[in-house]
């Protein structure tokens, strides 16, 4: 099937389906862990599944393109569910795992789901009070829920569908609410046309449905970057899906899969990064890389702890990667791959060029798509036929954000002659200084990469005279004295702030004791920090901390 693939006519992923029930029936296509032993479902098996589940959801006799929701943390079942609601005609309503009862309340409403599939959750019981009345429950085998439709039983009781529908390629197949790090979450509307279009394009840059890949599945099955790069590609690969059990067993799961493709959000290869420099410091891994014998020894062993021992492609989006980051793992040996896309272009905007990289930059165009920076705002702009059809039941916005064809990002960026592009910030990002100077806080908050003792940072400054930063440290950072920290933290506001104008520089920095998570309401699902969260929790303490006399505070914890 990879030889003969037209790029330029893809199939729909419901018609791949069928291709490798039928062509590799025996291949394992998901693997899913469990107090470390490993249940496979072969292709034949998957889609038999899925074809039961298409079948039951059928007899419910909804109407055509129902929305039909998913909430569950990343599982074999979350694929095969999502996929039966494909089969049947209806569409996809993927939902954080994470969402309090009022958020899933709020999203079931307006999307008008009529079903919902609900899997492994941290805490079924509270979210479960926002499943409005009248909504068909059923239960994925991993859920704690025992009042609706069991997965295993359909499976018993159900024939599986025996003809083999064809979505229209023009139809809905899902709506993508997005994790917003303001406001009310949108329905992003992609048609299977979308899906069809944005892999042809990533196709003709990077070859990633030639062969069979191995996936490793973690961030959220919601997110348009994890169902593009792993239940996309997985699926038009005819490649394998493993899934992580649990954060105690990521690591373990990780390297058992050794993924051939792996995609990670900044902050994820922050975190290997960090965890590489605990057990071996940047000065003595610097030596140790210098001497010839050893240095291949070191990466390798690198590799193999991280689980990427076998990896081809390593895929970094969701967020800009700091370019020290990126020079970090290439002394490593591992080339991260940068993408910058969104929901609404489902995550297919640019990529970097492996054999052009341009450090800095998030790469150049896709083909079959146009992009360009508009003049006044800085905003970047692009237009290409995978783009949503728009907001689910939001004409205005919709109009708003595609006016005159083109997309409108909502982030800020410059492109050089060559089209390679540099994000400079975020539009909602920027604030203005109580000197009347506007701050584009991403690239400061970017230079502190290199400093392996902060975990986390957030520059704020609105109404302020110049900005301050709030940090979080890392375990390396934990370990330290207050001292070590000081000392390196000092040395990074200097290099950072030195190619900075006299408004833009940092003038406190201030070590919060409370790490920023999604459960505290500072992280998005995505794991993208609430700038507005963040200026009201401290409403007060900054101009407090703006008037302290040292330039780093700690903050002090409360006895109370």
């Amino acid at each position: 099937m990879h030889e003969k693939l037209d790029i330029d006519h893809l199939p729909t992923l419901t018609e791949m389906l069928y291709h490798w029930e039928q062509t590799k029936p025996d291949d394992v296509f998901l693997r899913q862990p469990s107090g470390g032993q490993w249940t496979t479902y072969t292709w034949a098996e998957s889609v038999d599944q899925i074809r039961r589940m298409a079948q039951y959801l059928s007899e419910l006799n909804l109407p055509r393109l129902s929305k039909i929701a998913i909430v569950s943390k990343n599982c074999a079942h979350w694929i095969l569910a999502d996929q039966a609601i494909t089969m049947a005609g209806h569409v996809s309503v993927p939902l954080y795992p994470n969402l309090t009862a009022n958020q899933l309340n709020e999203i079931l409403i307006h999307s008008e789901s009529k079903v919902l599939f609900t899997g492994k959750l941290e805490d079924w019981d509270l979210m479960k009070e926002g499943v409005p009345k009248g909504i068909h429950g059923i239960a994925l085998p991993l859920s704690t829920e025992s009042t609706y439709s069991r997965w295993d039983n359909i499976m018993e009781q159900t024939q599986p569908m025996i003809e083999n529908p064809i979505p229209h390629s023009d139809n809905l197949v899902a709506i993508l609410y997005t994790s917003g790090t303001t406001g009310t979450p949108k329905g992003v509307m992609l048609q299977h046309n979308n899906y069809q279009l944005a892999v042809r394009a990533v196709q003709k840059v990077l070859s990633v449905i030639n062969k069979p890949h191995r996936f490793f599945s973690y961030l959220p099955l919601c997110h348009v970057a994890e169902r593009g790069v792993v239940e996309t590609c997985g699926i038009y690969s005819g490649g394998s899906i493993s899934f992580v059990e649990s954060l105690d067993t990521f690591v373990q799961n990780l390297q058992d899969t050794q993924p051939t493709i792996f995609f990670g959000v900044p902050r994820i290869w922050t975190k290997f990064q960090l965890g590489v420099l605990a057990k071996l410091p940047q000065k003595k891994l610097d030596l140790l890389l210098k001497i010839p014998l050893l240095s291949t020894f070191i990466k390798n062993k690198i590799k193999k702890g991280l689980g990427l021992s076998k990896a081809e492609i390593l895929v970094t989006a969701a967020a800009p990667c700091p370019q020290s980051l990126h020079e970090w793992y290439q002394k490593m040996g591992l080339s991260l791959l940068e993408l910058y896309g969104m929901t609404e272009n489902h995550g297919i905007c640019t990529i970097m060029p492996l054999d052009a990289m341009q450090m800095g930059t998030v790469g150049t165009a896709y083909p079959d798509m146009d992009m360009k920076i508009d003049p006044e705002s800085g905003e970047i702009l692009m237009k290409a036929d995978w783009v949503m059809s728009g907001y689910y039941k939001e004409p205005e916005l919709s109009a708003q954000v595609l006016a005159d064809g083109y997309l409108h990002t909502g982030d800020m960026g410059e492109m050089d002659a060559q089209g390679y592009l540099t994000i400079t910030g975020r539009i909602k990002d920027t604030f203005k200084t109580a000197k009347g100077k506007f701050i584009v806080p991403g690239p400061i908050e970017w230079g502190f990469a290199l400093n392996s003792d902060v975990e986390q940072i957030c520059v704020l400054g609105r109404s302020l005279p110049q900005p301050i930063a709030l940090i979080v440290l890392s375990e390396i950072g934990l370990s330290k004295s207050q001292e070590d920290v000081l000392h390196g933290l000092k040395e990074t506001i200097s290099q950072v702030v030195q190619n900075l104008v006299d408004y833009e520089k940092i003038k406190k920095a201030i070590i919060v004791h409370e790490p920023w998570s999604i459960e505290n309401g500072i992280l998005t699902p995505t794991m993208k920090i609430k700038r507005n969260v963040l200026e009201h929790r401290y409403t007060g303490k900054l101009e407090e901390w703006y008037s302290h006399p040292e330039t780093i505070i700690w903050e002090q914890v409360s006895t109370a």
